[in-house]
Formats: C-alpha cells, sequence, structure tokens
C-alpha cells in the first residue's frame, strides 16, 4: 500500500477545521511491509492549548489522539470514499501523565486493512479499532486512546 502522507496531511488540515486551529503538525504517515498502517500527529507547545497547570489540555490531547487516528484511516481507506464514510464510534483515553511541552500522539490501526474491506465488501458495516499512544517529544508517554471507526457505506 502507497500512502502520500502530504496528501493525507493536506485532507485532514481541509476537512477538519480544528486540527488548524489547534495547531496540529502531521510528522509522519506511513505502511509498514506487513501492512500497518500507523501516523503520527504533532501538537506544539503553545500557551494557546493549556490546562491550568501549564500542559496541554485534556481536550486538546483527546483531540490529537482523534486526529491521529483519523489519519491513519484516511490513509488506509481514502481508495473506498466513494462508497463509504468514516465515523468514529466511540473513544476510550487514559491520562496517565502530566505532559509539558510538545506532545505527539502516535495512533497503529488495530485491524488488517483487507479484513476491514472484506467485511464492507459483504454489505457490514466493520467496526475496527485504531490504538493511540501520547507521548513527549522525549518519548515519555503520557496517554493512550483507542477510537473505533467505522466505514458507514454511502
Amino acid at each position: 500500500m502507497s500512502i502520500d502522507s502530504r496528501q493525507v496531511a493536506a485532507g485532514m488540515l481541509e476537512a477538519v477545521p480544528l486540527v488548524r486551529t489547534l495547531g496540529f503538525e502531521f510528522v509522519e504517515v506511513a505502511a509498514e511491509a506487513d501492512g500497518e498502517v500507523h501516523a503520527v500527529v504533532r501538537l506544539p507547545d503553545t500557551p494557546a492549548t493549556h490546562n491550568h497547570v501549564g500542559g496541554p489540555h485534556a481536550g486538546a490531547m483527546f483531540t490529537l489522539g482523534e486526529t491521529a487516528s483519523g489519519a491513519v484511516v484516511l490513509a488506509a481507506f481514502a481508495h473506498l470514499l466513494d462508497r463509504a464514510t468514516p465515523l468514529a464510534v466511540r473513544a476510550d483515553i487514559a491520562y496517565q501523565k502530566l505532559a509539558r511541552g510538545a506532545v505527539r500522539a502516535t495512533a497503529r490501526l488495530g485491524r488488517p486493512v483487507a479484513e476491514v474491506i472484506a467485511e464492507l465488501d459483504a454489505g457490514r458495516r466493520p467496526e475496527f479499532p485504531v490504538r493511540v499512544e501520547i507521548a513527549t517529544e522525549e518519548g515519555k508517554p503520557t496517554g493512550e486512546m483507542t477510537v473505533v471507526w467505522t466505514l458507514r457505506p454511502n
């Protein structure tokens, strides 16, 4: 699977104005040799996104994780957008440690792409998890998240 990370980033920035508002940066969107799709999205350290103790606001971190998960979904299933709409179904987040400075969310698709597409082809509405690790620039974990997505047939 070939992924144009610039195209994914541009698509997310155009389709989701909040991503631009919060200043997210798309660091990487890629597919591994084994077919795993992942994305890394960065939230710069700016006072506008801080909470009352000077770290990134929980809402900004949630949005960062959800955005990284969306980048993975777009990268994996963009070729299906003419027949299915990706939608987040639910999300669970655990804030583990106060973050300081910029943070990165690394998202990975939790099911094989072919398996999800096979369900859609069979007339079902597939659901699939995207797991997200949130960490400081130095790699210290600050949170984790799972976003369950679906592909709703158009």
